[in-house]
């Protein structure tokens, strides 16, 4: 199984991305290839910059990558209770190009952050939005308090019941 996964952020020390790279990891039997979104920078997304540009070979790269997959992992960061500029931005452009970015692949979504709530807020936004955009989401977990809760330095959850959780999350593409 050729799992994708991504973390929705630019943060060059993203902890959704440690987070995501984690849990794709987890996956028995895949071959998983993580995304940096930095690879995918577009101009801010306009319809006047679509009328000058087209369909940016970056967007349909990144939608090409999400196709190449069987299953689909995402860790979203939360920014001011939303989605980060820089995954709405390549969101917007693939979506001109193909609205059902997603293509019907499985997929979990994560989220983290430093806080309690762990994302909790942008992790219900994407529940809600991503099936209109052919994401079959299998599950999702949100991870709160990550320096409380995941080794950075080995790159792994440290909290018994919480990796406990995420194995059963992301099993669920299996």
């Amino acid at each position: 199984m050729k799992v994708i996964a991504f973390a929705a952020s630019s943060s060059k020390e993203s902890i959704n991305k440690q987070l995501v790279t984690y849990a794709a990891n987890l996956i028995e039997n895949a071959e998983v290839e993580v995304l940096d979104l930095n690879d995918y920078e577009l101009p801010l997304f306009s319809v006047d910059k679509e009328k000058e540009l087209g369909q940016p070979a970056l967007a349909k790269a990144f939608l090409d990558k999400l196709g190449s997959a069987d299953a689909l992992v995402i860790s979203f960061a939360e920014h001011n209770g939303n989605y980060s500029a820089a995954w709405k931005n390549l969101f917007d452009w693939c979506s001109r190009i193909e609205q059902k970015i997603f293509q019907k692949k499985p997929t979990v979504l994560l989220s983290t952050s430093p806080g309690e709530r762990g994302g909790a807020t942008v992790m219900e936004i994407a529940i809600n939005s991503l099936p209109r955009f052919a994401a079959d989401i299998k599950g999702s977990l949100s991870v709160p308090s990550f320096y409380e809760n995941f080794d950075t330095e080995n790159g792994r959850v440290i909290n018994t019941e919480l990796d406990k959780k995420l194995h059963e999350t992301v099993n669920q593409l299996t």
